[in-house]
């Protein structure tokens, strides 16, 4: 649910990049930081875990305009992806007002991505999260990979709502501002729509 902050007249959106270990949610995030710029972006926040790490940071974007008047503003998240993080994951999941997945194209990763996607959706339930409305993207990252799976048959995997997909190479930034840009249309439509999450 979006915090809205009226002495400030901003509306802050939670936004969260979810996925297996070492899918290329870091990486996605990393990108989008180092290529916006410094006036529409806060500090990024590392939290290190032994074997991975989450980030943190807050976007204001200067062209989106006003949703009644409030300037939007967006918080990005990425989740641990060990399954042994799960408490972090459900815990980051709370209060979000959009996800994109971002699987691994490589085919050893599969039956990850498989997990992480059934997780996801048993987190999001556990936090009162409508996994069938809440804005969500799909992303098939690491695509120039030789071991990647097929496009089409990643889709029919893993799309599960009729959802966008974007093929992605997050280390070069392919793909990665078209995810977070449908992400952040899919919030603002439903900030204006009123639409509660």
């Amino acid at each position: 649910m979006p915090f809205i902050n009226y002495a400030a007249r901003e509306i802050t959106c939670k936004l969260v990049y979810y996925g297996p270990g070492l899918c290329g949610k870091t990486t996605n995030l990393q990108w989008i930081y180092e290529n916006t710029q410094k006036e529409a972006k806060g500090k990024m926040v590392t939290l290190a875990t032994e074997a991975e790490r989450t980030l943190f940071f807050d976007l204001l974007p200067l062209s989106l305009g006003t949703i009644r008047g409030f300037a939007a503003r967006f918080q990005l998240y990425t989740v641990p992806g060990q399954i042994f993080y799960d408490a972090s994951r459900k815990l980051i999941l709370k209060g979000a007002d959009g996800v994109a997945f971002v699987a691994d194209s490589q085919a050893a990763r599969h039956e990850a991505n498989l997990e992480s996607l059934r997780n996801l959706q048993q987190n999001l339930a556990e936090n009162s999260i409508d996994f069938q409305t809440i804005p969500y993207v799909l992303q098939l990252n690491k695509r120039d990979l030789p071991t990647a799976m097929p496009a089409e048959e990643m889709i029919a995997a893993l799309r599960t709502r009729n959802e966008a997909v974007f093929e992605a190479v997050a280390v070069n930034g392919t793909g990665v501002v078209e995810t977070l840009k449908s992400m952040v249309k899919q919030s603002l439509a439903r900030l204006r729509s009123g639409t509660p999450a």
